[in-house]
């Protein structure tokens, strides 16, 4: 059974892949590069970044799948982080209020189970 790259696992960060050739990286994790082909090594991306863009779900999704919680659903930001290492990755933005997010705001993303979490970075680790 393969390993979901978008799983924890005993290294920290989130596990994706760097092209040998054309060093293109990408997230989740691949063996080959989805521009030319060739192989592509893991590599742990740096977690921080800035917001590239957003919306709110506003509206519970379909059921099946999706189980709503015991209190009921409630809207929750999606969006897409740009990191350092010049990828974008596709998260829940947990913020405490949705009138908070601003395009380029620093976020530090986690991988969990499932889609990765991102939430504000705190002042002073913008840069790690």
């Amino acid at each position: 059974m393969a390993v979901d790259p978008r799983s924890p696992t005993g290294t920290a960060g989130l596990q994706g892949a760097r092209c040998s050739d054309c060093s293109v990286t990408v997230y989740p994790a691949d063996d080959a590069c989805p521009r030319c082909g060739g192989p592509a090594d893991r590599t742990v991306l740096r977690g921080t970044g800035t917001l590239w863009t957003w919306t709110v779900q506003r509206y519970a999704p379909k059921s099946p799948p999706y189980q709503p919680p015991p209190g009921g659903f409630e809207p929750f930001a999606v969006g897409y982080v740009e990191l350092a290492d010049d990828v974008r990755v596709a998260a829940v933005l947990d913020l405490d209020d949705l009138d908070d997010i601003r395009i380029g705001m620093p976020l530090t993303v986690t991988a969990g189970h499932g889609v990765p979490r991102a939430r504000p970075t705190p002042p002073g680790e913008e840069r790690s």
